[in-house]
């Protein structure tokens, strides 16, 4: 009996200590600070066609919302999601129930510039406000 229970100790032990050994690191989330956070119209060669759905296709003017993305950790973070809240000239809301605006493909280390091309309907008027925004994402490859 007293032998059982030293196996079963000996071997939790080896357990314990191959896991650490032969883990994948964690990774963990890391915030992205998004400031000097704006918008401009989108090229003519883009905003050619563009279209929201809310049901059906709508009109809608295409922007652009440009500013600076800051990684305060040292490696780069890859696919960092954006959100924000983006309103109209009234205060109504320009993407209902929706934060997640977009993503950005790889964030390096220190400042660095950001873009992303949203779609407003076309009835909404400017100018927008763009609030809360923010970015989180990983500092490995994470399966999508």
């Amino acid at each position: 009996m007293r032998f059982r229970a030293v196996s079963i100790v000996v071997m939790s032990c080896l357990i314990g200590i191959f896991s650490l050994l032969f883990s994948p690191p964690a990774l963990a989330l890391t915030q992205i600070k998004l400031s000097e956070v704006t918008y401009h119209d989108c090229p003519a060669d883009i905003a050619q066609g563009a279209v929201t759905s809310t049901g059906a296709s709508r009109a809608a003017n295409c922007f652009i919302v440009t500013g600076k993305a800051e990684n305060s950790s040292n490696k780069p973070v890859l696919n960092a999601d954006i959100f924000g809240r983006i309103y109209d000239a009234n205060g109504d809301s320009v993407m209902q129930n929706r934060t997640r605006l977009g993503s950005i493909e790889e964030v390096p280390p220190g400042v660095s510039d950001f873009e992303l091309r949203i779609s407003v309907p076309a009835n909404q008027p400017t100018p927008l406000q763009l609030k809360q925004f923010k970015a989180a994402g990983f500092t490995g490859t994470v399966r999508r």
